[in-house]
């Protein structure tokens, strides 16, 4: 989907995905301590949102204007306003300013072909000040067969393989690299007791 598509899914409800953060996402970063970090493909914002509330000071990027004004809209309607940057601009291009350095980055369900998907997580990587941290959830490639929900185009679908082979020649450590299952709520592309399963790699930038 192209921007303008993403523009009118978000602008057909209310909210496309949840208030709330994905649950890997909050347990991967509940125990970094908070600091500037960017939220890559930010859609709605819930994810900045969330970060904000914890004391982060976030940059939300994602190229869909009106997915980006809901969010801003919720910012503004709490305490959160000066603690979320919104940012209209692709994933795949977007670098951070000179004189910036984030302490985390986050890539979090953006499915995309494997050359864009290379591009944005590089992008993520060289954004990350020493010692910050990458954060990629995404479908799991294994999610098609084994799993329920999400896409169903395999050019989208990666695994934490693909996403380390990625970042091969950049300096990182690996904190986890692995394939998780995510239980799904009824209606919410499945049934009672079906799970999804995500890659989830988290790493490091050397300090």
């Amino acid at each position: 989907m192209d921007a303008h598509a993403w523009d009118e899914r978000y602008a057909a409800s209310d909210l496309v995905w949840s208030a709330g953060p994905n649950a890997v996402v909050a347990a991967e970063c509940a125990g970094l301590p908070p600091g500037r970090a960017v939220d890559l493909a930010a859609g709605e914002g819930r994810h900045a949102l969330w970060l904000a509330g914890r004391g982060w000071q976030v940059t939300a990027v994602d190229f869909a204007a009106v997915g980006l004004e809901k969010g801003r809209r919720v910012a503004e309607g709490s305490d959160l306003a000066g603690s979320v940057t919104w940012v209209h601009d692709d994933a795949t291009t977007w670098r951070a300013a000179d004189d910036a350095a984030y302490d985390l980055a986050l890539l979090a369900y953006l499915q995309l072909p494997p050359a864009e998907r290379r591009a944005a997580v590089r992008g993520a990587h060289a954004a990350l000040a020493p010692g910050g941290t990458l954060l990629v959830v995404a479908h799991d490639r294994t999610n098609l067969t084994e799993g329920t929900g999400g896409p169903q185009d395999p050019e989208v679908l990666m695994s934490a393989e693909d996403v380390l082979a990625d970042l091969a020649d950049l300096a990182h450590e690996v904190h986890r690299a692995e394939r998780v299952a995510r239980p799904v709520e009824p209606g919410h592309g499945g049934g009672a007791g079906l799970v999804a399963w995500d890659c989830v790699v988290r790493v490091s930038r050397p300090a």
